[in-house]
């Protein structure tokens, strides 16, 4: 009888510990991945060493009976096709186990957790603290990480698992792993000094602003409908004299009289840009779409839906769930197809289309 149970507690063992290894396994195989196959990266962000993930992954191939990855000597170059079918289960089966530990977690505290937001300088400063506020009132238990970058080091977070939602506009194609929801849309409007000859112009041409050197985001010139094509269509070449990845960088460089601005229209304030004037670009540039994303097969906590739609509120826990479900992101645009969405202006975008954002000037139309 001991012998029995000493054998089948061996066994027991010898499972458990070849499902560890497994699990291991995709851990060392998703690192690889989400560090661009680069295999010294991958072992310092796993504090293993780089022989020991190269023996690992080496036993999973050996087992699968085929190549995860293209190589070149001893540096990965690519990944076969059957292991990028056995890399998308790998990263299924990780977050399969991250659900698992969040149900536990809300067990052992409801109340508690935590909610984890990637995020651009523009949502950050200017859509997210009354939002912020909002469910910190509702759950002050709840721990919040923001972390704030480009859309791109958003997208890394994102691909290491470190992100409960990405808030960002456009670059959607850095966010494939991703389910994302549109959440409001919003304008560009152009800032200038109060001396500038702009500012008497209610609607200026792309000709007129390319008089002048441009200051504007970053992201604003990449893709398809950026700025520089949309004035290379009008036979016209810009003058960017500087790019940033904050608005309220922009405003200043604006006030040195380097050139015009071009921002967001919520990061247009009447109390904190007296000395700026508004004007009205909805004629020139197409609006823009914000989304918030989360990771495809991740369970939801409750505060989570709450949040979502703290942000959005046509983003409500049955439509949240839908898109959850859907096969693929056609599929999640085809729910959105009739949901009519808010449109986000500052407070100075409101009324005429030009404005002093302290006090209204006397406007003219363009000649």
């Amino acid at each position: 009888m001991i012998t029995a149970w000493t054998a089948a507690a061996g066994q027991r063992h010898a499972r458990s510990k070849l499902l560890l290894m497994k699990l291991q396994q995709m851990r060392y195989l998703a690192a690889i991945v989400h560090n661009g196959l680069n295999m010294t990266a991958a072992a310092n962000k796993l504090r293993t060493s780089q022989p020991a993930l190269s023996k690992q992954i080496k036993l999973l191939e050996e087992e699968l009976g085929f190549d995860i990855f293209v190589r070149s000597g001893r540096t990965l170059t690519d990944i076969t096709p059957p292991g990028q079918q056995v890399v998308a289960h790998a990263m299924r089966m990780l977050r399969e186990v991250q659900n698992i530990k969040s149900i536990s977690s809300g067990i052992r505290d409801r109340d508690g957790g935590s909610l984890s937001i990637g995020t651009t300088h523009t949502q950050a400063r200017y859509v997210l603290p009354p939002v912020i506020e909002r469910f910190r009132s509702a759950y002050p238990r709840i721990q919040l990480h923001l972390h704030q970058g480009t859309s791109e080091q958003i997208a890394e977070l994102a691909k290491m698992q470190r992100l409960d939602f990405a808030v960002a506009t456009g670059s959607k194609e850095l966010f494939a792993q991703m389910v994302l929801l549109p959440c409001y849309r919003w304008r560009r409007r152009i800032i200038v000094p109060l001396d500038h000859p702009l500012a008497q112009v209610a609607t200026p041409t792309l000709a007129q602003l390319a008089s002048f050197p441009i200051i504007t985001y970053v992201f604003s010139f990449t893709g398809p409908s950026s700025l520089h094509q949309q004035f290379a269509d009008a036979g016209l070449t810009v003058d960017v004299a500087l790019t940033a990845r904050d608005a309220d960088v922009i405003k200043t460089y604006v006030r040195l009289n380097l050139g015009i601005g071009i921002v967001a229209e919520m990061a247009v304030n009447p109390t904190d840009d007296p000395d700026l004037v508004s004007i009205d670009a909805s004629h020139l540039f197409a609006i823009h779409t914000t989304w918030i994303g989360f990771p495809r097969g991740a369970l939801l906590q409750r505060y989570m839906y709450d949040f979502v739609q703290l942000l959005a509120p046509h983003l409500n826990r049955r439509l949240v769930e839908l898109a959850a479900d859907a096969d693929d992101a056609q599929a999640v645009e085809a729910l959105f197809k009739d949901v009519p969405l808010p449109m986000r202006s500052g407070s100075a975008a409101a009324g005429r289309p030009t404005q002093m954002i302290g006090k209204r000037p006397d406007v003219n139309p363009a000649p």
